[in-house]
Parts: structure tokens; sequence; C-alpha cells
């Protein structure tokens, strides 16, 4: 399927990039105690390097220069990654990439967006730049990737330090139609992984937000490809961008987002989506461990 990415998408990805980064590293220069818990593993000041690592490496991608990173290995490493290994890479990183002074974090983190911004300023969104697992992402998808980090782990510092962190609908809607649809009409490489057991018979689930288009994703014949939206489906899952999106990262309980209604699940054969999503599923990065740590 061919595919564009709408001028309005374009813009509101590179201003939600700004304005949320704006507000992350305010949690960094507002005396912030960095050594707070903003996950059972990562403290606030842990978070704020594994953003900006990814900021970096983004820089990289996107000015086509050396890995502004120094992790030994990470350039075998990412190609290779899962979703289910995501976390021990994460720690991989963090372990190498040492810098935990808070004003020194959120200064580097507005230079490298700066120089995100600055690079892409006249780069066609549809761009594609290599990404985890060898996945292919556009560009317009890298920054809303990085937008993500910023909402979900400063969601998760914002709670350690009993800050308020709202999640804009629009800024979080980036991920799921940009990021995550955008790589599956391109490549997603070995990141979702097509060798774990599959259920006998395709299982296609229909995607619905105020903010982003209706997809259909099918899962079956050992892979997982968007079809035509009015194909019929098996379930159809209603969703308001930010609590689903903390929904899809362990940040916040199935039967909560459920209560609250901010994920609604139905169709014809809503059972199908536990086999659905044992395969399409997303890192659960609250339980990455913690850098020096090996995971069991």
């Amino acid at each position: 399927m061919t595919y564009a990415v709408p001028a309005q998408r374009w813009t509101l990805a590179r201003t939600a990039l700004r304005v949320e980064g704006d507000r992350f590293r305010s949690l960094l220069t507002d005396g912030t105690d960095p050594t707070a818990m903003a996950t059972p593993e990562w403290t606030v000041a842990d978070s704020a390097a594994h953003v900006l690592s990814i900021a970096l490496l983004y820089v990289s991608l996107v000015e086509d220069s050396e890995m502004a990173v120094q992790v030994p290995d990470l350039d075998t490493i990412l190609p290779a990654t899962n979703v289910d290994t995501v976390a021990d890479v994460n720690a991989h990183v963090l372990r190498h990439f040492t810098e935990r002074e808070p004003d020194r974090l959120a200064a580097l983190l507005g230079e490298a967006i700066d120089a995100i911004l600055t690079a892409t300023t006249r780069t066609p969104p549809e761009t594609t730049v290599p990404w985890l697992g060898d996945a292919r992402v556009t560009v317009c998808g890298l920054l809303a990737h990085l937008v993500n980090e910023l909402l979900v782990h400063g969601w998760d510092m914002a709670r350690a330090v009993r800050r308020p962190w709202p999640i804009p609908d629009d800024h979080a809607a980036l991920y799921w139609d940009q990021f995550f649809l955008g790589m599956l009409h391109h490549d997603y490489g070995v990141l979702l992984d097509t060798t774990l057991p599959m259920p006998k018979h395709p299982i296609a689930v229909q995607f619905r937000s105020a903010y982003t288009p209706t997809a259909t994703i099918v899962l079956g014949d050992r892979r997982i490809r968007l079809a035509p939206s009015d194909d019929p489906v098996d379930v159809r899952v209603r969703f308001r961008p930010a609590r689903f999106n903390l929904m899809l990262f362990g940040r916040t309980s199935t039967a909560l987002a459920a209560l609250r209604r901010d994920v609604v699940i139905g169709g014809p054969r809503p059972w199908r989506l536990p086999a659905f999503l044992r395969v399409v599923h997303m890192p659960n990065a609250r339980l990455a461990p913690k850098p020096g740590r090996t995971r069991r």
C-alpha cells in the first residue's frame, strides 16, 4: 500500500516533540530528586538518561552521522532486537551511557531535539530509516516514537516526584498511526516475533479512535499485515490514545483501562484478542532491568 504522511500529522509531530521535550526537561531542572524511583528499577535520572540515549541515536539516524551514543556492539545488537529483548538492550545502553546529572541531561536532550528538528526541516516525512529489529520507520514515525518516550517516561518521573503529568491525546495518538502503523506499512523486520506459537486461524483486529484513522491488523500465516478497514474483523478495539499507550507499555492495567472505558473491546469474537496480543505487543519498558543487573 502506498503510504503518505498527511501534512498536518507531520506538523503535529514536530510541534509535539518540541512541546513534550520542554515539559520533560522541566522535570529535570526544577529541583526534582534525580534519585527518586521512577519505576521499580529505574531512578528519575536513569529514565531521563534512557530517553536521552534514544534521542542521541535518532540524531545519528537523521543526520547520517556517526552514532552519538558510544556503546559497545550497539550497531550489531539493534538490528537483532525484538520487542521481548528491548529491555535487555536498554540496560546494556545505560551501563555504558553514564551521565546522570539532571541539568546536563536536560541540556543534552534539548540539543538533541534541536538537532533532530533542524536536520529534518526539509526531509520528506515519508523518508524511511532503519530502526530496531531491522524495521523501517518513517522520519515522522521516528519523531512520533520519541514523543511517546517523552510522554511515557515523563509520566513515570512525574509520579515519582508527585508532579502532574497530563498526556494530550493528540500527541499520544502519533505513536499509533505514525510510528506503529507507519512501520507496518513498510517493514517490521524481526521486531515482532512471528516465530512464536501462532493461532490456527488468522485473527483480524480493528483499532479505532477519534484521533487516528481506523486500521485493521491481521495476524496469520506467520506475518502481520494491514487490511482494508472494511474487511471482516474478529475484534474491535476503540481507544483513547493517552490511556491506551499507558496500557500498552504496562503503566496501567487492561482492567483499569476497560473500567474507565479508555479501551473498549467488542466485535464478534473478542476472546481472540489475547492470542493476537501474544505476538502483536509492545515492550514493557517499566520492567527493564536496572543498569548493571543481569535479567534472568
